[in-house]
């Protein structure tokens, strides 16, 4: 068994990915409890330890808003803590798999963005991220960068469908954003991908890669999926009315794109399947979500 370090286990991805990989692989996971990712060199000593073919970065600085009045935590998290693992990585010869997002761009395009184009991100977050993919790209042969977006699932502490279900339970009216599009993504179809690339890791496929379910959504289009989902389901909800609203009318310290569509045609080819429709995985999520 190939021997695969996990850093993040216990995030939304993280947990997923334990989940796929523990039978199949000789997996060591390393969670936010076990390591504090403000003081990354820590890990050198693990890496060097373990040795592992393989590994994965699933940890990141995710707090897009409060980043704006925490840079440096941020950074060093989103952009050290990657140059870290990716020399350790360079070192010992092995691959590094590492989770971006869709925030290292700025949304001014009209088509879905391809692992290509020109990245300007907005706000704090999106730049410690893009300087992470960077120090990666300079450092380390052997990767693979896989970008994602508006990630929900199961596990981690919060997102934006567990927001949404919370909000629905306490209130009957609530205001979502309307201007701002992009992918809602399933943790479990990201680890899931993660798992299915790892067969093929080769330097020749090193590189960017994007990878979101299919479709494309507005936050208020994804709320109004969520809400009518949760309700045939028998969430305990008292929301009855989802109002769309413009960015500027829900100021936030950071700025998001307007739009932010990845291109998935790269890993579609790599995989030769295309990602699942974004309201099919919803679906599954929340019946699962329901069920636990």
């Amino acid at each position: 068994m190939k021997p695969v370090l996990l850093i993040g286990s216990q995030g939304q991805v993280g947990t997923e990915l334990k989940n796929i990989l523990s039978s199949t692989y000789q997996l060591t996971s390393i969670s936010r409890q076990e390591i504090d990712l403000k003081q990354p060199e820590k890990l050198r000593t693990i890496i060097r330890d373990i040795e592992p073919e393989i590994i994965i970065n699933a940890a990141a600085y995710t707090a897009v808003d409060k980043a704006e009045s925490e840079a440096e935590i941020a950074h060093t998290i989103n952009a050290i803590t990657p140059q870290i693992i990716a020399e350790e990585t360079e070192k010992i010869g092995s691959f590094l798999i590492h989770i971006s997002t869709d925030y290292v761009f700025n949304g001014q395009s009209n088509y879905p963005y391809q692992e290509s184009d020109i990245t300007n991100p907005l706000n704090i977050y999106g730049k410690t991220k893009l300087e992470g993919e960077k120090a990666i790209e300079q450092t380390c042969k052997n990767h693979i960068i896989l970008r994602t977006a508006w990630v929900y699932g199961t596990y981690g502490k919060s997102n934006f469908v567990k927001t949404m279900l919370r909000i629905g339970k306490e209130r009957s009216e609530i205001r979502v954003v309307a201007d701002q599009i992009g992918t809602p993504t399933w943790s479990k179809d990201i680890a899931t991908t993660i798992s299915q690339i790892i067969p093929q890791l080769t330097s020749e496929i090193a590189g960017i890669y994007h990878y979101t379910n299919s479709g494309v959504a507005s936050w208020y289009d994804f709320a109004i999926n969520i809400f009518q989902e949760a309700k045939k389901l028998g969430f305990p909800l008292r929301i009855d009315k989802i109002i769309p609203i413009t960015t500027p009318e829900y100021p936030t310290p950071a700025k998001r794109p307007a739009y932010s569509v990845l291109c998935c045609d790269k890993i579609s080819k790599l995989l030769g399947t295309y990602p699942p429709h974004w309201q099919q995985r919803l679906q599954l999520m929340l019946t699962e979500l329901h069920n636990n």
